[in-house]
């Protein structure tokens, strides 16, 4: 009597260990691809369109026409555009790692609050207005306060730092009401900052905030190996030889000088840091050694787009950023969701 055999099974193709990250590579190539084409669309749509070719004309040999004025007004807002949506959407991934809140962005941290708070204590009682450096110090300050009241003798973990933010957010808006009811100068000036716009910002914007950014991108981008590590948990951390204080305390320093910088520059702008991180995990995975490089290039792409948007759909106006991001992001982030890839 003879037993049945199985049939032998045919050896399976094993993957190459370097083709995962040649398709990352490949990607992050075809972003940057896209941002260049959101640069060009930021540059030549608006109120008054101007064709490609004289935008790259006004760009390399500018001279006294019309068309080379209106791609003049847009440089500083196109740069601003790209500056600030890699600093929101770096941010937001930092953030969500080093909180384990998949909800986690610039607000969390109490940045939007303290840079709303000195821009209407320093307009109320010093006449300084809204403006980048009246934003910057409060936006520093809250995310420094919040640190330390969600330090404990144990360290820093993922829930005492939000419920600081959560605290220290509350008593800012608290004192921005009071103050802003008190004094009708602060509250037109807190007005117009927190709309949350690129629309009217000039160079001096851009050279404000640009070494703000520039720090904080290298300084989280060098982070990436050690925010793996430290998204493991504290103990994994420290048998990979890291020390999980000084590199938490790293890495939220970095984060939040990019939250600050675009906040102080343009207002408050929801969504980026939120979806940005999502949508790029969906294709990269949590690996922040590719996680970052695509949030650094895809981030500005939604923010020029949106932008972009705002101006076609209400031309010969424009609506604010802030709203638009949030109705192109959205459809994303929800994609990602039902794929499973968020959380």
């Amino acid at each position: 009597m003879t037993t049945a055999t199985s049939a032998p099974r045919a050896p399976q193709a094993t993957r190459p260990r370097g083709s995962r990250s040649h398709v990352l590579a490949l990607g992050l190539l075809l972003a940057l691809a896209l941002l260049l084409v959101s640069l060009g669309l930021s540059l030549a749509v608006g109120s008054k369109p101007v064709p490609l070719g004289d935008v790259w004309s006004a760009l390399v040999d500018p001279d006294d026409s019309y068309d080379a004025a209106v791609v003049a007004s847009r440089v500083p807002r196109t740069w601003l555009g790209l500056l600030l949506g890699a600093a929101l959407a770096v941010a937001g991934a930092v953030i969500q790692s080093l909180t384990r809140n998949p909800l986690g962005d610039p607000g969390l941290l109490g940045v939007n609050a303290g840079a709303a708070t000195s821009v209407v204590l320093l307009t109320a009682f010093a006449g300084v207005g809204a403006s980048v450096w009246s934003a910057l110090p409060g936006a520093v300050l809250a995310a420094a306060v919040v640190y330390v009241v969600g330090s404990g003798p144990a360290g820093t973990t993922p829930v005492r730092l939000v419920l600081a933010g959560a605290a220290v957010s509350a008593v800012l808006v608290a004192v921005v009401q009071a103050v802003s009811l008190a004094r009708a100068d602060a509250f037109d000036s807190y007005r117009f900052w927190a709309i949350g716009s690129l629309a009217g910002r000039t160079p001096e914007h851009v050279r404000a905030v640009v070494w703000f950014v520039l720090a904080g991108l290298v300084v989280c981008l060098l982070m990436a190996r050690a925010l793996n590590a430290v998204e493991l948990g504290d103990a994994a951390a420290r048998s990979l030889g890291l020390r999980p204080g000084p590199t938490k305390a790293l890495a939220a320093a970095g984060a939040t000088l990019l939250c600050a910088a675009a906040v102080a520059a343009a207002g408050p702008i929801g969504f980026v840091g939120l979806a940005v991180p999502h949508i790029v995990r969906s294709l990269t995975g949590a690996d922040h050694r590719w996680l970052l490089p695509y949030c650094a290039v895809l981030g500005p792409v939604l923010l020029l787009l949106a932008d972009v948007l705002g101006r076609v759909l209400a031309r010969p106006g424009e609506l604010m950023v802030g709203a638009v991001t949030a109705f192109v992001g959205a459809p994303f982030l929800v994609a990602a969701v039902r794929r499973g890839r968020v959380g």
